[in-house]
């Protein structure tokens, strides 16, 4: 059975990869995408191998040009230059659109959230795809395409050590979307800054401590050399997902064909994405064991039962207000609980060794 669908699924594939080749008429569409991130991992494994897939599965139909963060627009607007047509295309995390809508956030990653496995589990095997589709449109006004899974976060580097919930109180910290309202609910302040921004907040002592990404991201930023602490695990973003989006009118002169191979190509790079943040990161944290000078510290378990307290008392007070949260929430949530079996028979990674 398992295997007809295998080979079902090619032959979609490969229908779909053939079929404009018999009309031999087709001119190649140019794509500019906007991105959040000026360099690193995101970038490049990320945004950059979707443009390439793209490119590859309809025979170079359909070209995306990748763009820095700046280049097309602000780095946090990154929605925003796309609704307005400045970019046809966006790499785009919903973290960043959370002033809009607080649903972003689970989609973006928070942390009360899926890990990477369950985000892409609740997208393909649940209903996330589809919410997530219509989410975009309803609010958005774009085409959402899911294009990566990011990684398990580091919870932050800083100067001061953090073990428990009383070391958070009074903490400066740098950080996005849902954790930059629940982490005052712990004593936190909380800034939010571009990436472009968080380096130098860090190594001036501007913000006490910061959060950006995996150690993979966090040990090509350097941030280990310039705050002597690094905590774990990623409280606060257990996993992410990052879409692309795509300009409603500019879609629209996309062939269905090539519309359907972009989300395959979506589908594609949360593969590659999972798999290249996985390997980059195990490399960059053996590195760092071996290396930094910053001490890494595992929090207390005090700590992680505050944090899903005061993060289940937040998406209680969002889903109470805004009717598209408490519709994401209760289905994720859901979802989420009919997977606990998985615990019971499968190993988690890397336990066994």
């Amino acid at each position: 059975m398992q295997l007809k669908k295998m080979g079902a699924a090619a032959a979609v594939l490969t229908a779909l990869v053939a079929a404009p080749h018999a009309a031999q008429a087709q001119d190649t569409i140019e794509l500019s995408m906007a991105t959040p991130w000026s360099g690193g991992h995101w970038l490049e494994i990320g945004a950059n191998r979707y443009a390439e897939i793209v490119e590859q599965v309809t025979g170079g139909r359909v070209k995306i040009n990748v763009f820095p963060a700046g280049t097309l627009g602000p780095a946090l607007k990154v929605t925003e230059t796309v609704q307005m047509g400045i970019a046809d295309m966006g790499h785009a995390w919903g973290g960043y659109d959370w002033s809009v809508d607080r649903t972003s956030a689970l989609f973006g990653g928070w942390p009360g959230g899926p890990n990477p496995e369950e985000y892409m589990m609740w997208l393909y095997n649940g209903n996330g795809l589809e919410l997530w589709k219509e989410w975009r449109d309803d609010v958005f006004d774009v085409v959402a395409i899911p294009c990566g899974v990011t990684e398990t976060e580091i919870f932050m580097h800083a100067h001061r050590p953090v073990r428990t919930p009383e070391d958070l109180k009074g903490l400066k910290l740098r950080t996005s979307s849902a954790w930059a309202e629940i982490a005052p609910k712990l004593g936190v302040s909380t800034v939010v800054l571009p990436g472009s921004e968080v380096f130098s907040a860090l190594e001036r002592k501007v913000v006490d401590a910061i959060e950006w990404g995996g150690p993979g991201g966090n040990m090509q930023e350097g941030f280990d050399k310039i705050a002597p602490y690094m905590m774990m695990p990623g409280l606060h973003s257990p996993g992410a997902v990052h879409d692309c989006i795509v300009n409603k009118a500019v879609w629209a002169k996309i062939p269905e064909n090539d519309q359907k191979l972009m989300e395959l190509a979506g589908k594609m790079t949360m593969l590659e994405t999972y798999l290249g943040y996985a390997k980059m990161d195990i490399a960059a944290y053996e590195t760092m064991k071996k290396d930094s000078p910053a001490e890494m510290i595992v929090v207390d378990d005090s700590l992680v039962t505050a944090v899903a307290e005061a993060s289940s008392e937040w998406a209680s007070e969002q889903a109470a207000a805004n009717e598209w949260f408490k519709k994401v929430y209760e289905d994720q949530s859901s979802f989420l609980k009919s997977i606990s079996g998985l615990s019971e028979f499968r190993f988690a990674p890397g336990s066994r060794y």
